[in-house]
């Protein structure tokens, strides 16, 4: 580690007020979420307009143009709005085909929804090391822990120790950085695995070319009211695969079966289709994202000039061949500590500024103590290495 100072809670004190200082000369001396949306273009007429149809539900000419735009933007021939990024990867998952007490492989270090998911749909979560490269899933750990634990039967791979089947994986481009995608892919077709992939955080980022969400079998997006674009609440399906995007409207509309008047479902659906209100919001969002993500990605490199001074922390840069959204930009510190995190998070949030801890990862938690896991080394180290700075695409404005 390259400190120029001895680790101690003063000097942890001191470095936690650089750490202020670095913030302000970036964004202002003005009080400033973790992320907030902005709402400076189309959204109130297009509101407006979706009010003076009455078509708020879910059914509406705002629905196909958000569906449509999102698969024009991210290159995926179909996008399936649902009413947020939970309930698209649950939808997801059962696409895959994904049954109850079957194994899906997840990175430990994400947000608790994507282990939720899975519990939805009765099967386990089985957590995987991450890496630094990119803070998503890592896989040369991940090979070898299938190499281990692993084994082929009738073209399909089981947990030897559990007797489970592994039936899928989910990568997750944590704060919007792409992961290694060929070669996790390269896992999952070796192993026999489905390969969904959770971009709930970077509509707006590409890997080698290829937006994120558009690689797997199936990808999901959110747009919750802290993402790069918001629908209030909001998520979306992305698959290149005609009958899965057919069943995916099926089943996120109660699978209910097109009549002028019956009431026939043919299976168990779920009511998971996104308003035409939160649509029309979605709309004019879109329209505004090329803006948001240069404004993000000139907050980032603002960010990563005002911390260069500053010893044994670095701004969170996006992996090489990748674009990221930069959708929350972090700050990594080149020693896991907790009480020194701590002491960043006291500083900066007395400040006025709303930072944040990465999540707790998932194997920490109650409902997943139990489950399946690699060695997860890494993972236990990024959870004392980060901290999310404010990210804001307006705050741009008061530099």
């Amino acid at each position: 580690m390259n400190f120029d100072y001895p680790h101690n809670a003063l000097n942890g004190s001191v470095v936690a007020q650089k750490i202020v200082s670095a913030v302000a000369s970036t964004i202002g001396n003005i009080p400033a979420a973790l992320h907030e949306p902005s709402f400076s273009g189309n959204e109130w007429e297009y509101i407006k307009s979706c009010l003076d149809s009455t078509f708020v539900s879910s059914v509406g000419k705002f629905v196909d143009r958000f569906e449509s735009d999102l698969a024009s933007y991210t290159g995926a021939k179909y996008a399936v709005a649902v009413v947020n990024g939970t309930a698209a990867l649950h939808i997801a998952l059962l696409l895959a085909g994904v049954q109850r007490d079957e194994e899906v492989l997840m990175p430990s270090l994400t947000f608790v929804a994507t282990a939720n998911a899975v519990r939805y749909c009765g099967a386990e979560p089985h957590f995987i090391d991450c890496e630094m490269a990119t803070l998503g899933l890592a896989p040369e750990p991940l090979r070898e822990h299938l190499n281990t634990i692993a084994e082929i039967r009738s073209d399909a791979c089981f947990n030897r120790q559990t007797g489970r089947r592994i039936r899928a994986i989910i990568p997750m481009h944590t704060f919007g950085h792409p992961v290694k995608m060929d070669e996790l892919l390269r896992v999952a077709k070796d192993f026999k695995l489905t390969l969904i992939e959770d971009a709930a955080e970077s509509l707006g980022s590409y890997y080698y070319g290829r937006h994120t969400g558009t690689i797997g079998l199936v990808g999901t997006l959110s747009f919750n009211g802290n993402k790069t674009i918001t629908t209030g609440g909001g998520g979306a399906i992305l698959t290149n695969d005609e009958a899965l995007a057919k069943k995916a409207k099926h089943l996120t509309t109660t699978a209910k079966i097109q009549h002028p008047w019956s009431y026939e479902h043919d299976e168990v659906g779920y009511n998971y289709r996104l308003p035409n209100l939160n649509a029309a919001l979605g709309c004019a969002q879109l329209e505004q994202l090329p803006a948001f993500l240069e404004n993000k990605r000139k907050l980032y490199g603002r960010y990563k000039d005002s911390f260069t001074d500053i010893p044994g922390v670095h701004i969170v840069d996006e992996p090489a061949g990748c674009k990221s959204n930069f959708w929350l930009q972090t700050l990594q510190l080149d020693i896991g500590d907790l009480a020194f995190r701590n002491s960043i998070l006291e500083a900066t949030i007395a400040a006025g500024y709303m930072c944040r801890p990465i999540w707790t990862p998932m194997h920490k938690l109650k409902p997943y103590i139990n489950c399946s896991r690699a060695s997860l080394p890494v993972t236990d180290l990024l959870e004392l290495q980060l901290i999310n700075l404010p990210s804001s695409a307006s705050l741009v404005k008061n530099t």
